[in-house]
């Protein structure tokens, strides 16, 4: 995104010469937000006319906000709390949220469907012909239950560890919500990333049971999983059981495992339920602040930090951006392009809270062509779609006029997250997805499980900006100095405590890399990383990126630490070093790798090729880069960091930054002779 300091203050355009999304006031007691700020106004006797004073009471009286939240949207609780917070506290003193309620995530997201309605529609594509298949609710309920009790017959107890390496289909949605429904703690990964990524994230967490498949496909392609799946296993020693779904002639061969105790299929291992009695389940409530998902950070600064969800706050956070923001309902169909790897999976699961239907596509974004996104959404009547903005960007690039090809009518809402949305991006989906849609660009973070900030159907869709800060979520954006500024560029701050806040960092004693990651800077308040500009006239934000050096490819982030991980095995090389190039005919982000050979040791196409090999193979093919060049000397500060956002800033054609803090700033001129050769690549 272009940054915004180029103009003091952001312009407010005219959108009803532009024709973008501006909120039908007639129809504006309809949206549930508005029926939930009048359902405030009536308890709480105050005046709140419209979303920008509703979002000021919600964080000042944040208490109040999730707690009537909570009770507005009737979420199951077993045990009630005793107190919502406890205000004494700061954000930086973790407080605990709803002490001593018992609830669980899975009950409250799945029991609320109409048992004949639809929950999951699965799409893939045999023999180039679309083929749709859907799961009730009541489907899905049952097939939960089953996996749920199986689990426990093997012995899964409360707060044990369940892996899932496994693509985005209905297997890995009821695996799950099962491993929830029993209280213990789901973490994923996608099965593009290799088995050092993989490894690198599970064995943090000592699970007693894998899910996996053993193939998938992609690109039209069938590829075998079996190699990595055995690489995996043997890197877990805390394995009890791998759990495999087959795909045709793919099915488990014990054999080829070499283990036939701890491999089986999902078909051997579920459970049958006796079909002549109903099938009964009794979901494990566990405290509101029990771990739930463990998430991942990209892994920039070393391994991969475990990220630690509850089932309450997880819950409630999600609950308020489908219902409140995202206006979402029965009647809605959501197709969110997602892998496993990717916060946003577990955030599409919480839309089945609202009791509409989940479209699931694993496959290729841009196989068999460049319209399979849309040609499902058409197919399958989906109101609300969503992406990566690179995919956008893509779109943009390529000039596909979708609206005039296919008949999107009922679309309502177009999410896009990942990276900052371009006022170019939206413009295209403004003409050429649907006229007039309401363009949701959503930006938060995995360290959240949820946005900050995004859309709202009672604000107009201004170019460039995320609509809304979203309710609950106290943000301002700060100047160096810790002063609070609108209009300007700033670092993203949040002042009040929110439930999602993280309960905790795996093998983080005394909170130090949590308090490292996000309150070292300014003392107590949340240090998000991401550098934003608040519009004082709008509301709204523009986002401008990681404010450290994380890589983005195709709207991934990339931890730079683990392709250094791979690189940094050959004995060739001495030292390395990767940033980000933007690309703009291309309108993405270049992976540049620079290497420091070993003494006597030369770079040449052999080496390339060997490199970009073992990245692709034992991380994923996104982490490979576009080039590859040999340098005489890397920049380190003075306490022995590399200096990744210098080489960015050189390679992307500006002058570093911050020299002071480098131990060898003279060899930065040597990253300046590759800005023309990388650029011409």
């Amino acid at each position: 995104m272009d940054s915004a300091s180029a103009h003091s203050k952001l312009a407010k355009p005219d959108n009803v010469k532009i024709g973008y999304y501006c909120p039908s006031y007639e129809l504006m007691s309809e949206y549930q937000v508005h029926d939930f700020r009048k359902s405030v106004e009536s308890r709480y006797n105050v005046t709140l006319p419209d979303y920008k004073s509703l979002h000021r009471w919600s964080c000042d009286n944040y208490s109040d906000f999730w707690e009537h939240l909570m009770e507005y949207t009737n979420i199951y609780l077993g045990n009630r709390y005793s107190q919502v917070i406890d205000l004494k506290k700061s954000i930086a003193d973790f407080p605990c949220w709803f002490e001593g309620s018992t609830l669980n995530y899975t009950e409250n997201i799945i029991e609320r469907g109409e048992a004949s309605r639809v929950a999951i529609v699965s799409v893939q594509f045999i023999n180039e012909a679309m083929v749709l298949t859907e799961k009730t609710y009541s489907e899905l309920r049952k097939d939960v239950y089953c996996l749920a009790s199986s689990l426990r017959e093997m012995g899964l107890k409360v707060g044990d560890h369940v892996c899932g390496y496994l693509p985005n289909t209905y297997f890995t949605t009821i695996a799950m919500f099962a491993t929830a429904a029993i209280g213990a703690v789901w973490c994923s990964a996608s099965v593009d990333f290799g088995p050092n990524g993989v490894l690198d994230r599970f064995k943090q967490v000592k699970p007693r049971v894998l899910f996996a498949v053993s193939s998938v496909t992609y690109k039209r392609k069938r590829f075998d999983l079996t190699d990595k799946l055995k690489q995996i296993v043997e890197g877990l020693p805390s394995l009890e059981k791998v759990i495999v779904n087959h795909c045709d002639e793919y099915k488990v061969d014990h054999a080829r495992y070499n283990n036939e105790k701890l491999f089986v299929n999902m078909d051997e291992f579920i459970v049958k339920p006796d079909t002549g009695h109903p099938l009964t389940f009794i979901y494990e409530r566990v405290p509101f602040n029990h771990p739930l998902f463990v998430m991942f950070s990209s892994g920039t600064t070393g391994l991969p930090k475990g990220i630690v969800h509850s089932h309450g706050g997880t819950l409630l956070k999600h609950v308020e951006e489908h219902i409140l923001q995202g206006d979402s309902s029965e009647n809605d169909r959501m197709l969110f392009y997602t892998t496993c790897g990717w916060m946003m999976w577990n955030w599409t699961m919480s839309f089945l809270f609202c009791g509409g239907s989940l479209v699931l596509y694993d496959e290729s974004p841009l196989e068999p062509d460049t319209h399979v996104l849309i040609k499902i959404a058409v197919a399958t009547k989906s109101t609300v779609i969503g992406m990566g903005a690179k995919l956008y960007d893509e779109y943009t690039r390529l000039k596909i006029d979708f609206q005039s090809m296919y008949d999107l009518s009922k679309l309502r809402l177009v999410y896009s997250t990942g990276s900052p949305l371009k006022s170019a991006t939206f413009e295209f989906i403004n003409l050429c997805i649907k006229p007039g849609v309401l363009i949701g660009s959503i930006s938060g973070g995995t360290d959240i499980i949820g946005c900050f900030m995004g859309s709202s159907p009672t604000l107009r869709v201004y170019p460039g900006e995320c609509q809304c800060l979203y309710l609950g979520m106290d943000i301002v954006a700060f100047d160096p100095e810790g002063k609070s500024v609108e209009d300007e560029q700033g670092e993203l701050i949040c002042l009040t405590p929110f439930p999602s806040m993280p309960t905790h960092f795996i093998n983080d004693e005394n909170f130090a890399k949590y308090k490292k990651a996000y309150f070292q800077r300014f003392p107590n308040v949340w240090a998000h990383g991401d550098f934003c500009q608040i519009n004082s006239e709008t509301g709204g934000v523009v986002m401008l990126g990681r404010s450290d050096a994380t890589l983005n490819r195709g709207g991934v982030r990339i931890g730079t630490a683990e392709i250094y991980a791979v690189v940094e095995t050959f004995d060739e090389i001495e030292d390395s070093i990767v940033a980000g190039q933007q690309i703009p005919q291309k309108e993405d982000e270049d992976i540049v790798l620079f290497v420091k050979m070993a003494n006597g040791k030369l770079l040449d196409d052999v080496l390339r090729k060997s490199i970009c090999a073992s990245i692709r193979t034992m991380m994923s093919p996104r982490h490979v880069p576009n080039n590859i060049f040999s340098v005489n000397d890397i920049p380190y500060t003075n306490s022995g960091k590399k200096v990744e956002i210098a080489i960015k800033q050189v390679i992307n054609g500006a002058e570093a930054e911050q020299t002071s803090s480098i131990r060898n700033p003279e060899c930065l001129a040597l990253y300046r002779n590759f800005v023309q050769s990388t650029k011409a690549n």
